[in-house]
């Protein structure tokens, strides 16, 4: 089904950040609206760093439908809207904003989009699974709070820097903890939440902590197919790629805004389709 012409009545959606250009946002939406023959536009908005007060309220005086946040605004954004959903006030970051009757509503649902691609892409129920998550960073901390929330048996956190690891923890409550990278052969899921392996064939750890009936998830989709995941696939493991996150974040994201159920497959290929145009 296709979307219908542009008109005075489309509803307008999109995302702020710096930079911006690269997002796949645009591509995994419009798919989304031109799927379900939705009158709606998502656009990239170039925000930058320190103007994210005066980009909702032109989102408010504009009567722009829905916005999605990336860096460098997710925090700045969770000061400014006027209602908070409970994973953004635990995260203190917002992703998505939602206009309600004139009011910005915050939500976070990058953590719940993790879990929505475990369950849905891989059939892996994070319910009383033992995890370790690499990182703790903003992807790690929505990660972890997700998967507590979830209802994961325990949660390592193993990052360079041992205070923020505890920091990170802490968004686990009391199945979280900082951990090491001996706790990787206990664990059920394996969460790559760091950088390493973006546009590299760098590795977070080696491939020899990696043993078969785990599921390794690498939040890095550039390169889709990461040198860890391949490492864990050798290992007998489970691999889960980053796109699934995205992915299903952004449906999540939909759904708040249009009321309507994502069309996830729909907005899978669009992603897809866009970051192979970008690879050609």
């Amino acid at each position: 089904m296709s979307r219908p012409p542009v008109t005075g009545s489309t509803r307008l959606a999109g995302v702020i950040g710096s930079p911006v250009r690269h997002s796949l946002s645009p591509a995994i939406h419009n798919a989304g609206f031109d799927e379900c023959g939705l009158d709606w536009v998502y656009v990239a908005l170039e925000v930058s760093s320190g103007s994210a007060a005066a980009a909702l309220e032109g989102m408010r005086a504009f009567g722009i439908a829905g916005l999605s946040v990336t860096m460098p605004h997710k925090d700045a954004v969770h000061d400014f809207v006027d209602e908070r959903s409970l994973a953004a006030e635990r995260m203190r970051a917002v992703n998505c904003v939602q206009l309600v009757d004139g009011r910005l509503i915050g939500h976070n649902t990058d953590g719940d989009g993790f879990v929505d691609s475990l369950r849905l892409d891989a059939g892996v129920d994070p319910s009383g699974l033992s995890v370790v998550v690499l990182g703790a960073g903003g992807a790690a901390r929505s990660v972890i709070e997700a998967l507590a929330r979830a209802g994961a048996a325990g949660i390592a956190v193993v990052n360079r820097t041992e205070a923020r690891a505890v920091e990170a923890a802490s968004l686990g409550g009391k199945v979280g903890r900082s951990g090491t990278l001996a706790d990787i052969a206990r664990a059920d899921l394996v969460v790559n939440a760091t950088s390493v392996g973006l546009g590299t064939e760098e590795m977070p750890i080696g491939g020899d902590r990696l043993r078969s009936g785990q599921v390794v998830a690498d939040l890095v989709y550039h390169p889709l197919d990461t040198a860890l995941l391949r490492a864990a696939r050798f290992a007998g493991a489970r691999a889960l790629d980053g796109l699934g996150m995205l992915v299903h974040q952004a449906g999540r994201q939909f759904e708040l805004w249009t009321g309507t159920p994502a069309p996830i497959a729909a907005m899978r290929a669009a992603a897809e389709a866009e970051l192979e145009r970008r690879r050609l």
